[in-house]
């Protein structure tokens, strides 16, 4: 007899976490706990109370953590200008550590023995849901379906749900395309998509028009900074995520946010994926203006040489990690002067800074001009300068080393 008494199951209320619920039930005759959390993918998770209730679940948790999400996690990893691989805004990445957190705590408020996922074994959530839940509970359980049984296509899903008299919706056809959504993003994997040559369909995308499809007219927008963190958008203060939600809508409206790209996978293989990420682009190419006038040059090229390392380890899993700890202390504290205004122009696809301002600037127009600068600057200082940071350079070629 299995000694798994009570599982937490983070649960969509779709095919396969529908379909997980009655196989726990099935395979360790244990009590099986729902978990579906709210962090803006853009469809009601009430819906999941009753899907549950119909399998039998007593305890069901469903909760609102969208403010949460964008606060604690997405605000932080743009302080970093974070992108994976030059590209990809790590969307779905960013959303694990507060699921995995929330999983292990609701294990410890219901006694549960383990959590469980509907992660597939070749993915990267299989890592990221259970490197966090072992960094903050270590001796927790986890059962994670895809990897123990054989139902391995969505055709033995379906039949299983029919032997079993599970509720879930079929669809004829094609399957969808494999979507993850919140509020920094949606991903679409799958289907045609397999193929890295063949261009994604135009209905496939469902936040954004096209950039040929947007206004002919240019949209400008205002966000006001304080410590890194946008505090409100044309003068008016707003919550995190009403800020990003605000940003979905503007920058979707005008074309912004498509990504189609093919990526390194944490487990070894490499995988196509296009994503939308309409307000986290307007986001990065913002916060990276108002660091260009309140950042000191080394601190800020300090913050760009460490971005890649930060980038993997958020993609990888190890949010809830002493290095992400750390670098992310050294990121935060380059935030204390990164306060002002950004002036953005969104036009088809496009975001353009077109102004920036702060008290906290270090731009002084008295030194950058190129008009009397009245002895701001003494150019006669630039020979001396350039004379030593030459000296190397000269050494070298006086004993006729080549480069």
């Amino acid at each position: 007899m299995s000694d798994i008494k009570k599982v937490v199951l983070a649960y969509s209320g779709g095919l396969d976490t529908s379909v997980i619920v009655r196989w726990l039930q099935d395979t360790y005759n244990c009590e099986v706990v729902t978990f579906t959390a709210d962090i803006g993918q853009g469809e009601e998770v009430e819906p999941a109370r009753a899907k549950a209730e119909a399998l039998g679940v007593k305890e069901i948790y469903i909760e609102d953590l969208r403010e949460e999400f964008v606060r604690d996690y997405v605000f932080p990893m743009f302080r970093a200008n974070t992108i994976y691989e030059g590209e990809y805004l790590l969307g779905t990445s960013i959303a694990r550590p507060l699921i995995s957190r929330r999983l292990i705590e609701i294990a410890n408020e219901t006694g549960a023995d383990a959590i469980s996922h509907g992660a597939t074994g070749k993915g990267n959530d299989q890592v990221r849901f259970e490197l966090g839940a072992y960094a903050l509970k270590p001796g927790v359980k986890v059962i994670a379906p895809w990897r123990e049984w054989d139902l391995n296509s969505r055709e033995k899903l379906l039949a299983y749900c029919d032997e079993r008299n599970i509720p879930v919706e079929k669809k004829k056809g094609k399957s969808p395309y494999s979507m993850d959504a919140n509020l920094l993003h949606i991903s679409y994997e799958g289907i045609n998509l397999e193929d890295p040559w063949a261009e994604a369909e135009e209905d496939m995308w469902r936040w954004s028009v096209s950039p040929e499809a947007a206004p002919d007219k240019p949209t400008y927008v205002e966000l006001t900074y304080k410590q890194g963190d946008i505090v409100a958008i044309d003068g008016q203060e707003m919550k995190p995520h009403v800020v990003l939600e605000t940003l979905n809508k503007l920058a979707g409206e005008n074309g912004i946010g498509r990504l189609d790209i093919v990526e390194n996978r944490y487990v070894g293989m490499k995988s196509r994926g296009c994503y939308e990420t309409p307000g986290g682009t307007i986001m990065l190419r913002a916060h990276r203006a108002i660091e260009s006038i309140t950042l000191d040059r080394e601190v800020a090229h300090l913050k760009d040489s460490i971005m890649p390392r930060y980038a993997e380890v958020i993609y990888n899993g190890y949010w809830w990690s002493p290095e992400r700890e750390a670098l992310q202390a050294l990121i935060d504290q380059t935030q204390t002067y990164v306060n002002g205004t950004v002036r953005l122009k969104l036009y088809k696809g496009n975001v353009d800074v077109v102004g920036r301002k702060s008290e906290d600037s270090l731009f002084d127009e008295k030194i950058a001009t190129f008009e009397e600068d009245q002895g701001a600057y003494d150019q006669k200082d630039a020979e001396g300068f350039i004379k030593l940071n030459a000296l190397r350079l000269r050494i070298a070629a006086g004993k006729g080393r080549k480069l």
